[in-house]
């Protein structure tokens, strides 16, 4: 005799799927170059040497000028950074344990560098 009792299909919860993704086209990011803003112009800073100590980030600057008066020039700026990035207005005091790190950090700055040496050039 059968059972009169069916069982009810079993309710089966569906496998997941995987979603396949497209990959996104990543845009190379182009990093916004550092500007500056001074009473007798403005520009972008073209290079820069800058290295890190425990008490703050100093650093050389190649400033361009691309408006105001002095479009067209360049001019070198001794400045520094605080460890959270801030640019401060005071001026760079170098300890001299650090001239060696700078110096290796003005190779990777070659018109800085040769600013820099005209300055320092036996007259």
């Amino acid at each position: 005799m059968a059972d009169s009792t069916t069982t009810p299909p079993r309710k089966t919860t569906p496998e997941p799927v995987a979603k396949v993704l497209k990959p996104k086209t990543l845009k190379p990011k182009t990093l916004k170059p550092k500007t500056f803003s001074l009473h007798w112009g403005s520009g972008i800073v073209e290079e820069e040497a800058i290295i890190t100590t425990p008490h703050h980030r100093p650093c050389i600057q190649l400033l361009k000028f691309t408006d105001g008066e002095a479009a067209g020039q360049y001019e070198v700026r001794f400045c520094y950074y605080d460890h959270r990035g801030q640019f401060q207005r005071s001026p760079m005091i170098l300890d001299e344990q650090y001239l060696d790190e700078m110096r290796a950090a003005l190779t990777a700055t070659p018109k800085l560098k040769r600013l820099l040496a005209k300055l320092v050039r036996a007259g």
